[in-house]
């Protein structure tokens, strides 16, 4: 069984700059055994890097309604029941279940603050200037601060399927973004800048090797990768092949949307 010595001394094999923000991304299973579990994780973390954030992210507030934009990932008129489901967002909402146990635990830290995103919101320690630049019309407005500050993605146990960092990277190269619905106690709000689709993401791995740090901590393999070299292996990639990290699911819609941007443009 792992614990918070074995955790923390792993973390700081890393070698990040102390000042720098990181960005991170957590698996608890990944580990195996915890001493503690996800509070264990989330203390070893802030032992070791002082300003943190993590996805809090809320999809259970979201609606879709029966018509809308056009091209815009989404099957119209078919999420009557998921609709009948949707919560309200709150800000002490717990976080959504694909984004796992360790951001949740990390969310209820006494110190933590959140951003106010109904669908994608950032949770954060030491972090108020960057949760504080996200709005509904940016979301992804977090990381244009984090990489001027020269800040560090962390992967803990997981892939680049849950890297948010890369979304930033679609954005800039101009890749579509979409449009979602949120349910807020003020009714029904337009969340526009909706990232794509992210299971494609983990093919961005064969061109870091030159700039990602790799340690393991349990069974889980960590990975630390400094955030503005990401991005711009990422938008290089993708202004050389505009069809770069998108996934090979049939039923995408999102994906399918970028691939019909993509040929209409040829």
């Amino acid at each position: 069984m792992i614990g918070y010595s074995d955790l923390a001394s792993a973390f700081r094999e890393l070698d990040i700059p102390p000042v720098a923000p990181s960005m991170v991304h957590a698996s608890l299973s990944a580990f195996g055994p915890v001493e503690g579990g996800a509070q264990t994780v989330v203390e070893a973390i802030l032992e070791v890097f002082p300003t943190v954030l993590m996805p809090t992210f809320t999809y259970k507030t979201m609606v879709v309604p029966d018509i809308g934009p056009p091209d815009n990932g989404l099957a119209y008129g078919t999420y009557a029941d998921a609709n009948r489901q949707a919560h309200f967002f709150q800000s002490n909402m717990p976080v959504d279940r694909l984004i796992g146990m360790i951001p949740e635990m990390f969310r209820l830290y006494p110190r933590a603050h959140r951003s106010l995103h109904p669908i994608l919101s950032f949770a954060g320690v030491n972090a108020d200037r960057y949760l504080d630049s996200q709005t509904i019309s940016e979301p992804l407005a977090p990381f244009r601060l984090l990489v001027n500050e020269k800040a560090w993605v962390l992967l803990l146990g997981v892939d680049h399927t849950v890297n948010t960092s890369l979304h930033y990277a679609e954005k800039l190269a101009g890749r579509r973004q979409f449009v979602r619905w949120a349910l807020t106690p003020d009714g029904v709000v337009e969340c526009p800048g909706f990232p794509g689709c992210s299971d494609g993401f983990d093919a961005i791995a064969a061109r870091l090797s030159q700039i990602v740090r790799k340690r393991w901590a349990g069974k889980a393999l960590i990975q630390a990768i400094p955030m503005a070299d990401l991005i711009q292996i990422a938008l290089t990639w993708l202004r050389e092949d505009p069809l770069a990290l998108l996934c090979d699911h049939s039923y995408c819609e999102r994906c399918r949307s970028i691939r019909l941007d993509v040929a209409n443009l040829a």
